[in-house]
């Protein structure tokens, strides 16, 4: 709980948007080359239309990234396009709130719409024992987060999801702030598992515990993160 914090919130929030904008493969810097931009660094506040798929007015991407099964990469956020300064925070103004990764088999990551199924396979939400969220720990890494890439997925091209959702004016319907970008991923090597997922739209509800929360209450202490749960393998 951050009640100390509330009361600068509204004047902070203005310039603090962001965006996924670069990523990396195991060591190697990618950049944006395979990030399917949006057109600003808004926030999406709408879990019932497409744009919670890859955010809006976002592109393909001018070429897709090359990951084998069981590796990891790193998705990084910053709040100006092609800022990558990391004196600055990722995405500042209390924006607290839970960072997940989702994945979509597609048959062509450069022309896919989304609408396929997603399934999660990273999630980190809100740690009480520390008072830290998980995009505190993006802030305080220069806007990174690394996730590993499931071993057993069958080869082929994905869509990769990374989000954070900002909470700090989520204590009615429609408060809470998305922001994602999705990468076009080819994935090598792997087994042949092809997980169950759900939807964008339709994953999130308005009113799902994690999405509408007040964080600045007396009574907060845990955050139930939303979406499905983290694909196991």
């Amino acid at each position: 709980m951050r009640t100390a914090f509330a009361i600068s919130t509204l004047a902070a929030t203005a310039a603090a948007h962001a965006t996924f904008q670069e990523l990396w493969v195991g060591s190697t810097d990618e950049e944006s080359s395979c990030a399917r931009l949006p057109a600003n660094n808004n926030p999406v506040t709408s879990v019932s239309g497409a744009s919670i798929r890859c955010n809006a007015g976002s592109k393909p991407a001018a070429s897709k990234c090359s990951v084998a099964a069981g590796d990891k990469v790193t998705f990084e956020m910053h709040q100006q396009p092609g800022d990558r300064d990391c004196s600055k925070e990722a995405l500042g103004g209390n924006h607290f709130g839970p960072v997940m990764a989702y994945m979509s088999k597609v048959e062509d990551s450069s022309t896919a719409d989304g609408s396929s199924s997603w399934f999660k396979i990273f999630e980190a939400g809100y740690d009480s024992a520390t008072d830290t969220w998980a995009n505190d720990v993006i802030n305080k890494g220069c806007g990174k987060q690394e996730v590993t890439i499931p071993a057993d997925i069958a080869p082929g091209d994905y869509l990769f999801r990374a989000e954070t959702i900002a909470l700090h004016s989520a204590a009615q319907a429609g408060g809470a702030q998305f922001y994602m970008t999705c990468y076009q991923l080819t994935v090598t090597g792997g087994g042949s598992a092809n997980p169950t997922g759900v939807t964008f739209p339709g994953a999130y509800s308005a009113n799902d515990p994690g999405i509408k929360v007040d964080i600045w209450g007396n009574g907060f202490s845990e955050y139930e993160i939303p979406g499905p749960p983290v694909y196991s393998g």
